[in-house]
C-alpha cells in the first residue's frame, strides 16, 4: 500500500478500484489535541491489515472515523460510502468487535441470535448455529454463565455469521489466555476470511497476528509512520547480529536501530546490501514486534538515524 494515492471518485456501495478504505488528509482533533493528523490510506479489498501503535497513538480514533462514530475533516470513503452521511448503508456491510465483554450478561444465546437476525439483514442464523456447534456453547446458555473464552467464541460466531465485506477488530482478545487467543485467530482464518473480505485488526499482541497479516500500518502521534505489505517489509528490512569487534563496521553502513541480546549487538537496516551485511554477522528477518520497537523507540533501544523521525 502506498500512502501517496491519487484522489478518485467512488460511487456509493462500490469502493473505487477495489479500495475498501480510501482517505486523504484524514484529521480528528479533541480540543487542542490532534488524535489523527492528516493521514492518507488506501486499503484494497481482500487484505488483513494490522493497525499497530502505542496507547494514545490514534488507533481507536481512526477506527471510530472509519465506522462513522466520530466526526473528521478531510476525505474518507469506506466501501464507497461516507461514514457519517451514509452510515446506515455502510454498517450493513461492516462487522465490528471492540470488546468481547459488551454482550449483555443477562441474555441467553438464543435471544442474541434472534436479535441479530431481526436487526441485521445480512445475518445468517443457520451460519451462526453452525459455528456454535463447534463449541460447547448451547442456545439456552446465558452469557453470564460462560467463561470469558466462550464469550469470545460466541461473539465471533455472531459476527462471522454476518455477510460483511469489512470486519474491524479492536483488541478482540484482550485479557484472554493464549489458548483462546490462538483459537480466535484460527477460527477467523478458517471460517471467515475468504480472500474477498477485508479485516482490520488492532492489537498489542503483535507477535500473535503477524503470521496472518497481509499489510502493516504503524501509527504514532496520529501519523502513519509505516504503511507497507508484509512482503515488502520482509524485503526492505533485515537485522544483523554482530560481535563487538564488528560493531563499528556495521554502524558505518547506517543502521536505523540497535538493540542488544546476550552481549551481542543486533542492528536493523532498511534497503541494505545483504551480502555486505552477511560478512559482518548473522542475518535475520525482524519480527513485527522488533520493527515496532525500532520505529517507536523503547528505553535503551534507541533508533539510530531513523527514517521515521525522532523516537516517541
Amino acid at each position: 500500500m502506498n500512502p501517496e494515492i491519487t484522489a478518485a471518485k467512488a460511487t456509493p456501495g462500490d469502493s473505487t478500484g477495489n479500495l475498501v478504505i480510501e482517505a486523504h488528509g484524514l484529521r480528528k482533533s479533541y480540543g487542542s489535541k490532534v488524535a489523527v493528523d492528516s493521514i492518507d490510506l488506501a486499503i484494497p479489498q481482500g487484505r488483513i491489515v494490522g493497525l499497530v501503535g502505542p496507547n494514545g497513538a490514534g488507533k481507536t480514533t481512526a477506527l471510530k472515523a472509519l465506522l462513522g462514530l466520530a466526526g473528521f475533516s478531510g476525505q474518507l470513503k469506506v466501501l464507497g460510502y461516507h461514514p457519517l452521511n451514509e452510515r446506515d448503508e455502510l454498517m450493513q456491510q461492516v462487522a465490528f468487535i471492540a470488546d468481547v465483554a459488551t454482550l449483555p450478561r443477562w441474555a441467553r444465546v438464543k435471544q442474541l441470535m434472534t436479535l441479530m437476525e431481526s436487526i441485521h439483514p445480512r445475518f445468517s442464523l443457520e451460519q451462526c448455529k453452525k459455528y456454535l456447534r463447534q463449541t460447547k456453547i448451547k442456545p439456552q446458555d446465558k452469557v453470564k454463565s460462560l467463561s470469558k473464552g466462550m464469550v469470545v467464541q460466541l461473539h465471533l460466531a455472531l459476527v462471522m455469521a454476518i455477510d460483511a465485506k469489512l470486519l474491524v477488530l479492536d483488541e478482540p482478545t484482550l485479557g484472554l489466555d493464549i489458548i483462546f487467543r490462538k483459537q480466535f485467530y484460527q477460527h477467523l482464518l478458517e471460517e471467515y476470511f475468504d480472500g474477498d473480505r477485508t479485516i482490520i485488526i488492532t492489537t498489542h499482541q503483535i507477535e500473535e497476528v503477524e503470521h496472518i497479516l497481509s499489510d502493516l500500518l504503524f501509527i504514532r502521534d496520529g501519523k502513519i509512520i509505516l504503511d507497507s505489505s508484509m512482503d515488502d517489509v520482509q524485503q526492505r528490512y533485515v537485522e544483523v547480529m554482530v560481535t563487538s569487534e564488528k560493531l563499528q563496521a556495521a554502524k558505518a553502513l547506517g543502521p536505523i536501530h540497535e538493540r542488544h541480546i546476550f552481549g551481542r549487538h543486533v542492528l536493523l537496516f532498511e534497503d541494505a546490501d545483504r551480502n555486505q551485511l552477511r560478512e559482518l554477522g548473522e542475518l535475520h528477518t525482524p519480527s513485527v514486534a522488533d520493527l515496532f520497537v525500532a520505529t517507536m523507540g523503547n528505553g535503551d533501544d534507541q533508533p539510530i538515524n531513523t527514517a521515521y523521525g525522532e523516537a516517541a
